[in-house]
This record gives C-alpha cells, sequence and structure tokens, in this order.
C-alpha cells in the first residue's frame, strides 16, 4: 500500500470512528434515563412539599380546634356567671373559628389525596426506572459486544490484507532468487569455457602465450623439414641409442 493510500485509509477510519461516536446508543440511553431519574427526584420533591404543606395545615387544625374548644368553655362559664353577653361572643367566635377548621380540614384532605396520587406516581416512575435501567445496560452490554466484534473484524480484514502484501512480496522475492539462480549459472558457464578474462595475471600474459604457441609451430616445422632432407631414418628415430635426459627440447 503506497503513503497515499495509507493516509487515506487513517483519515478514513478516524472519520467512522467520529460517526460512530455521534451515533452510539448508549449516550442516548444514558441521556434518557438522567432524564427519567431527575424526573423522579422531582416527585419525590413534590411530595415532600406537600407532606410539608399537610402537616402545617394539620398543626394548624390541631390549633384551631384547641381554641374552638377553648371558646366552648369559656361561653359556659360565662353563662354559669350570668354574663350572657360574654356567652354569646365567645359562640360567636366559636362558630367563625369552626368555618377555619372546617376550611383546614378541606385542605388537609386534599394535601392527603394529592400526596398518596405523587407517592403512587413515584412508586410507578422507580420501577419503570429500575427496569429501564436492566435494559439500558443490556442493551449497552450488547452494543459493546457488537463493537468489539467489528474491532476484531477490522483488524482480521487489515491482517488479510498484509498477508496478500506479504504473499506479493514473497512471490516477488521468488522471482529474483530464480533470475539471480539463472545469472550465477551463466557466470558459471562463462567461468567453465574460459569466457573471462584472467585479470590476476600478468600484463600483456595473453601475448606471451600467443609467441610461445607460433615458436612451438615453427620448431615442429623445422624438424619436419630436416626429416625430409634425410635419405633414413636414424638411430634416434628407431629408438635405439640415447636416453631421454639426451632429448632437447623445442629449439
Amino acid at each position: 500500500m503506497s503513503n497515499t493510500g495509507r493516509l487515506k485509509a487513517i483519515m478514513q477510519g478516524k472519520a467512522a470512528r467520529a460517526i460512530d461516536r455521534m451515533d452510539d446508543p448508549r449516550d442516548a440511553l444514558d441521556d434518557t434515563y438522567d432524564r427519567e431519574a431527575e424526573m423522579l427526584q422531582q416527585v419525590r420533591r413534590g411530595i415532600a412539599d406537600i407532606a410539608t404543606a399537610r402537616k402545617r395545615v394539620e398543626l394548624q387544625g390541631q390549633e384551631e380546634g384547641a381554641r374552638y374548644a377553648r371558646l366552648g368553655e369559656q361561653a359556659r362559664e360565662a353563662i354559669d356567671q350570668g354574663r350572657e353577653d360574654l356567652a354569646r361572643i365567645a359562640l360567636e367566635r366559636r362558630t367563625s373559628v369552626a368555618a377555619q377548621v372546617a376550611t383546614l380540614r378541606v385542605q388537609f384532605e386534599g394535601l392527603e389525596r394529592q400526596q398518596t396520587r405523587l407517592q403512587e406516581t413515584e412508586q410507578r416512575l422507580r420501577e419503570r426506572l429500575a427496569a429501564f435501567r436492566i435494559e439500558k445496560e443490556t442493551i449497552k452490554a450488547s452494543y459493546a459486544a457488537s463493537a468489539a466484534q467489528v474491532r476484531v473484524n477490522e483488524a482480521v480484514a487489515g491482517i488479510s490484507g498484509q498477508f496478500d502484501q506479504a504473499a506479493a512480496r514473497l512471490d516477488h522475492a521468488r522471482e529474483r532468487i530464480a533470475q539471480m539462480q539463472a545469472r550465477a549459472a551463466a557466470t558459471d558457464e562463462l567461468l567453465a569455457t574460459n569466457g573471462i578474462p584472467d585479470v590476476t595475471g600478468q600484463p600483456d600474459a595473453d601475448l606471451d602465450r600467443q609467441l610461445g604457441s607460433t615458436a612451438d609451430r615453427s620448431a615442429i616445422d623445422r624438424e619436419l623439414a630436416a626429416l625430409r632432407e634425410r635419405p633414413g631414418i636414424d638411430g634416434d628415430a628407431r629408438g635405439g641409442a640415447g636416453s631421454w635426459l639426451e632429448i632437447d627440447g623445442p629449439r
């Protein structure tokens, strides 16, 4: 693979990873879970606020109820003392307190019903959030496993491409070896046929060899001429006398 192709593959891989991060469903699931959890917290805070308001109404109702009872005692005491006017005032005030207690009772019962509804909503949200969390983690685990499988497959695909390149390089190496072997065989043949000059010899040694060969041929020609001029074969030619030590070399 060329440098340009390798750079292109790297850029494409980075772009693909960036798109994968943008399309990662795990982030969307976590965001949804966080929003549901925040909603549950809001419901719980609402329940706490309503419970606080209900308690405040309850205390106020208890206080007004105690005042209602005290006004009744004051009215009886005023009658016992012959103060009908004071008894009338106490009864009028007790009537007003009774109306306030009735209003507080309505508020208290309304808050109680509202708190009950919110508690039921909180329970449903809590159950739904727990189920969603389990499903979310299952999906995230499946996605992580799939992403890991994709990375493994891509790595295997890259290794396969490298093996293809290695096979091509092996073929090229075998071809080069065959060429070198052919060249070696050719040079062996040249050496065997003396096709390559001996560069280690003395300068002009080839001329000396040629001159020596010419001298040998001239000596042989002289001997042949001498044999043709003699009437017969002498003793040396018949092999009767002389020793091999007496044989002269080429003249």
